[in-house]
């Protein structure tokens, strides 16, 4: 499915092809007359290697990208010269679609290209396109449309300069968030995975003084060892992507982790705290859920929660069902208000679903966000009670 930022790209590339198509018919109409069809076919060539260029996607940071455009940028020069020298030129028309070509290459290299190679290739592009107009010959007609093609070609350079900076600002902001939510879903299994390991050499430690008086409850406390030590190692095998954080503390406080169980207490607290009635629908047992899951879910709730407190002004219920099956935990919140107008992408909707489905991600469930059908928006996560059903 396209996005909007994809359609307007395709918008904007079919009306450049439609303008360099109406301006190659010029180009090749007076080549025809002044030069020959020799003539015309070098002008052809020439716009049409520029699309080649421009017209393909390209990777953000590009080496080969800003390459190409100096190799074309040669190829326009020496045109430039072998048409210029060429006794009586190319008429008024030097190469129209050429130049507009040229300009977008310019674009695209700005926008996509290694900044390393990109300013060489800024500069021959720029050569090429300023003296473009001699082809068709040396008077002030014509350089003043070569000084004109240069202003056009600064503009093109800061359109396309302040767009990578503003999705270069966007993008080193959604990796914050998420190494951020990463940190934090790593602090939590650190609490967690201490938690069990200090009840594991606890029970150890009682085991080794009671073994002689009640071997009994030693075989009690092995069993205990032996499944909180499973389920210590299940959620470190499922988190083993998870990076933690070097600054976090080792010897800092255990707290106790938010999940599923916590959600009433929650609902409870966000509707007294404003007009928004928030409802809680639990089918299936929440007992023995993965930490990491459960955890996942609570704080899947809470961002949806702080989404309609934030977006969602006329929402008056809001309702949060939690499904238990055999393989997955689903969790839905949805409010009653009036879907946003700009509808916004079903994946990553904002910064703090960005974290969050990042977060999900971790644990190989899936996140998605849109308008519900009968208005409003609605947040669907689900979350693998086994990972394996993910693979």
């Amino acid at each position: 499915m396209l996005t909007r930022p994809n359609l307007i790209r395709r918008g904007a590339q079919l009306a450049t092809l439609l303008v360099m198509a109406m301006l190659g018919l010029i180009d090749l109409a007076t080549g025809v007359s002044a030069g020959g069809v020799p003539l015309a076919f070098a002008l052809l060539i020439g716009a049409l290697s520029t699309a080649a260029v421009w017209l393909p996607p390209h990777r953000q940071g590009s080496a080969r990208l800003p390459r190409a455009a100096m190799l074309l940028a040669a190829f326009s020069l020496l045109l430039t010269i072998g048409i210029g020298g060429a006794s009586g030129g190319v008429g008024s028309s030097f190469g129209l679609a050429e130049s507009v070509g040229l300009l977008a290459v310019m674009f695209v290299v700005c926008r996509r290209g290694d900044s390393r190679w990109a300013v060489g290739a800024v500069l021959l592009l720029g050569m090429a396109i300023g003296f473009m107009p001699l082809r068709s010959g040396t008077g002030a007609d014509y350089v003043i449309a070569g000084l004109a093609l240069g202003l056009v070609a600064t503009a093109v350079i800061a359109l396309a300069v302040y767009l990578r900076i503003i999705e270069s600002t966007r993008v080193r902001a959604m990796d914050s968030v998420r190494a951020e939510q990463r940190a934090e879903f790593a602090r939590d299994l650190h609490d967690f995975i201490a938690h069990h390991v200090t009840g594991i050499v606890v029970q150890a430690q009682g085991a080794r003084f009671i073994a002689e008086q009640d071997p009994k409850r030693v075989l009690l406390a092995l069993e205990q060892i032996e499944a909180a030590g499973a389920e210590t190692m299940a959620s470190m095998r499922r988190m083993v992507g998870v990076l933690r954080d070097p600054n976090a503390r080792p010897d800092a406080p255990l707290a106790p982790l938010a999940g599923v169980d916590e959600l009433g207490p929650l609902l409870e607290q966000f509707s007294n705290a404003g007009e928004v009635l928030a409802r809680l629908h639990v089918d299936g047992s929440t007992a023995g859920l993965p930490v990491e899951v459960s955890t996942s879910a609570y704080r899947v709730v809470m961002e949806a929660l702080t989404n309609i407190r934030r977006h969602a002004k006329d929402a008056r219920v809001a309702d949060v069902w939690v499904r238990r099956t055999a393989d997955w935990l689903l969790v839905r919140v949805a409010n009653d208000g009036a879907a946003p107008r700009a509808a916004m992408p079903r994946e990553a909707p904002g910064y703090g679903l960005v974290g969050l489905t990042e977060r999900v991600r971790a644990v190989g469930g899936r996140i998605t966000a849109g308008p519900g059908i009968d208005g409003g928006w609605v947040v669907d996560a689900a979350l693998p009670l086994d990972q394996e059903v993910t693979r």
